[in-house]
């Protein structure tokens, strides 16, 4: 039987679980249905047969299909060598090292890096990894409004004085509003201040720069960042995540982080799904050509139509709905047409602005996008007939 201790701390949780039902907060697992603006498979690769053919090769030819232990320990094996070499030439940098997660790579990498004496500047958009990695590392944090160049610039010359290590973490393309962040001019602030720079490039990989190399690669500043994390996740159709940079960077990192040493490997099979995508995605370029074309068609004519999205063009689209039960209703409204759309709401985005949250991939045809269009202005009209009837009656 359980404990009394147990059962006050499982009532506990529930009428937390209780309470965030009350707020419209309540989240759960299920599958989405209908054309699919929730997906980061952006060239469409998670599709694609010959990808899938691709890992059945690699899970025929492999000698084990687990992990068993650690790379440290048993884990390793020398298709993660040739895959790390292969990414690092692709992410046009000196070497590069496979986490089992974008989540654990960047948490890894921000808590070798970073001690704490040191100072890091901080996007306060940046990703839920990040911020757990900086919050982990101890470091002193100093977090800048959202692609607030003039305030990072002031940050960084009221602490130039400062005798540590100071690091700018940024992510290239933001997941949840689609700007992008200035790199070059970040990187030029940096090396004026005495600083490194950090970026997350999850959703730029595949999609952004030459061959999909990422912003980073078309600000042509790989060699002069400290370190770049590319997830595989999303526009590579697998998971996990490489951080880019020196052969000093991998070292350490083999060496103190902990979410690499402490974590089982993932099975050698894995390396020829990632191989696979990687060598598909830098020939997509029709595909990416298609994608951002969309998106920029799309964000126009959404503007056009009064939607608050964001003045910057990436496959991401952000439509600031406001309310979360306004937000809530646009979504249900969507998905009873035939749309995999979800709400986005606090705390994962601001008070205030919850919204639908569009990801594009190259596989969404344009006619799809126009009835979006159209079934999104349907769903404002009848909310505003609704709220004039509700003022009519009380008046």
């Amino acid at each position: 039987m359980p404990s009394e201790a147990q059962k006050k701390t499982l009532a506990e949780m529930a009428e937390g679980l209780t309470e965030l039902g009350r707020v419209n907060q309540l989240r759960c697992l299920r599958r989405v249905d209908g054309v699919n603006f929730c997906s980061n498979d952006y060239l469409g690769l998670a599709e694609d047969p010959r990808l899938k053919q691709a890992i059945l090769n690699s899970v025929e030819n492999a000698a084990r299909i687990g992990g068993t232990g650690s790379r440290l320990l048993s884990g390793h094996d020398t298709v993660w060598d040739e895959l790390e070499c292969e990414f690092a030439e692709f992410a046009g940098t000196e070497s590069a090292i496979y986490f089992s997660s974008g989540y654990a790579a960047n948490v890894g990498l921000l808590t070798t890096v970073l001690r704490k004496e040191d100072l890091v500047f901080s996007d306060e958009f940046n990703h839920a990894s990040l911020i757990d990695g900086l919050r982990l590392s101890g470091a002193r944090r100093v977090i800048y409004p959202h692609l607030n160049l003039n305030a990072l610039e002031q940050n960084l010359r009221a602490r130039e004085h400062d005798l540590c290590r100071k690091v700018i973490v940024t992510e290239s393309v933001f997941s949840m509003d689609g700007d992008i962040a200035d790199l070059k001019t970040m990187q030029e602030m940096a090396a004026r201040f005495g600083a490194s720079l950090i970026v997350d490039e999850a959703h730029a990989a595949g999609v952004h720069g030459p061959g999909g190399a990422g912003m980073v690669a078309q600000a042509g500043l790989t060699r002069e960042v400290l370190a770049v994390m590319h997830a595989c996740g999303k526009a590579l159709a697998s998971a996990g995540g490489f951080v880019c940079g020196s052969q000093t960077l991998r070292q350490c990192l083999v060496n103190h982080a902990r979410t690499l040493i402490f974590s089982t490997a993932m099975p050698a099979y894995f390396a020829g799904q990632i191989s696979a995508a990687l060598k598909m995605a830098k020939e997509m370029n029709r595909e990416r050509e298609i994608l951002l074309s969309n998106s920029r068609s799309f964000t126009a004519s959404l503007r056009a139509d009064g939607w608050d999205v964001s003045e910057r063009e990436s496959q991401i689209i952000p439509v600031i709905i406001g309310s979360n039960e306004d937000a809530m209703d646009a979504a249900r409204f969507l998905q009873e047409r035939g749309f995999a759309i979800r709400a986005i709401r606090p705390p994962t985005v601001p008070e205030g602005s919850a919204r639908l949250r569009l990801s594009l991939t190259a596989r969404i045809p344009a006619k799809e996008l126009q009835r979006l269009r159209e079934c999104l202005n349907d769903w404002r009209k009848l909310k505003e007939r609704f709220i004039f009837a509700n003022v009519a009656a009380r008046a």
